[in-house]
C-alpha cells in the first residue's frame, strides 16, 4: 500500500527529535474514544467542568457538568483521550460546511466566517480542549496528544483550515505549532469568563511541514476511519488505538525499499 505525502515526509527527514520520539513512546499507550452527547453524564462533561472551574472560567451549576447546545448539533463529535485506559483530556469538534454553521467559532466570529463557507470553504473547529489536573502535570505535553484528534479529522474531512478560538495568551501556541495566523480581534464568548480571539491554519499547506516536525501527528488511513466513522452509541466501547507510530515505521521502510 502507498504511503501518504505527510509520513513519507516525515520519514525522509530523518530520526525524530528527542521530543517526538517521546510523544510516539507515549502514544504507543493512548486511545481517543468518541462520546455519547446524550449521556449527560460522561466523564468528559465533568473533566470540562473541573477544569473550567479549576481557573473560574464558569459558574457554579449544581449536576457539575459542563455541556451547552454546540454539543448536540450534526456536525459535533467529543472524544476522550485515554492513556493506559484512564481518562485524561477530552476535545470537541465541529466540522463546519455549507450545509453545517454552527460552531463556537461561528457563534462569535459569524460575519469572519460566512463569506469563506459561502465562498465553498470547509472548517474543523476544536473546541471544550480540558485535561485533567494530575494528568497535565504528569504528561506535559498532554495538549498534542489532544490536538492530535484535530489534526486527524482535517484531513479526515478534507478541511481547508483548521481554526482555533483560544484565549490570545495561547495563540502564540497555535502559530508555533500549526503555522495558525490571526483572523480576528479579541471578543467575549457567551458563557465564559475570558475573552477569546480566532485563528487559522490552512491545512494542505502546513500538513507536510506539521509531520516533519511533530511525526507523532500521523495517522494512517485506518485510524481515521475508525475514529470519524463510529456511531455515537459505540462511544467508549471502541476505544481506538493511536497509529503513529505504525503510521512512521512503515513509511520509513517503504522508503528504505526504494
Amino acid at each position: 500500500m502507498a504511503i501518504d505525502k505527510d509520513s513519507a515526509a516525515a520519514a525522509r527527514a530523518g530520526i525524530p527529535s528527542r521530543f517526538s520520539g517521546a510523544l510516539i513512546d507515549i502514544l504507543d499507550d493512548v486511545s481517543y474514544a468518541r462520546v455519547d452527547a446524550g449521556v449527560i453524564d460522561d466523564p468528559i462533561y465533568k473533566l470540562r467542568y473541573r477544569a473550567y472551574r479549576r481557573e473560574g472560567f464558569m459558574d457554579h451549576n449544581a449536576e457539575e457538568i459542563c455541556i451547552d447546545d454546540l454539543d448536540e448539533t450534526a456536525n459535533a463529535m467529543s472524544f476522550g483521550v485515554y492513556i493506559k485506559g484512564e481518562l485524561v483530556s477530552s476535545i470537541r469538534l465541529h466540522h463546519l460546511t455549507a450545509d453545517h454553521r454552527r460552531s463556537p467559532s461561528m457563534k462569535v466570529f459569524p460575519d469572519i466566517l460566512e463569506p469563506l463557507i459561502d465562498e465553498g470553504m470547509s472548517f474543523i473547529d476544536p473546541s471544550r480542549f480540558t485535561a485533567d489536573y494530575e494528568a497535565s502535570l504528569a504528561y506535559p505535553a498532554l495538549p498534542f496528544l489532544t490536538l492530535r484528534v484535530a489534526a486527524m479529522a482535517s484531513v479526515h474531512f478534507h478541511a481547508d483550515q483548521t481554526l482555533a478560538i483560544v484565549r490570545p495568551e495561547h495563540g502564540a501556541f497555535y502559530k508555533r505549532v500549526f503555522g495558525s495566523v490571526p483572523m480576528s480581534e479579541v471578543r467575549a464568548y457567551p458563557g465564559l469568563h475570558f475573552p477569546v480571539t480566532l485563528l487559522g491554519a490552512t491545512v494542505e499547506s502546513i500538513r507536510t511541514r506539521v509531520a516533519e516536525r511533530f511525526p507523532f501527528f500521523l495517522s494512517t488511513a485506518e485510524e481515521r476511519s475508525q475514529l470519524f466513522s463510529q456511531t455515537i452509541k459505540q462511544g467508549a466501547q471502541l476505544r481506538i488505538k493511536a497509529s503513529a507510530r505504525h503510521a512512521y515505521e512503515s513509511a520509513r521502510a517503504e522508503l528504505a525499499e526504494i
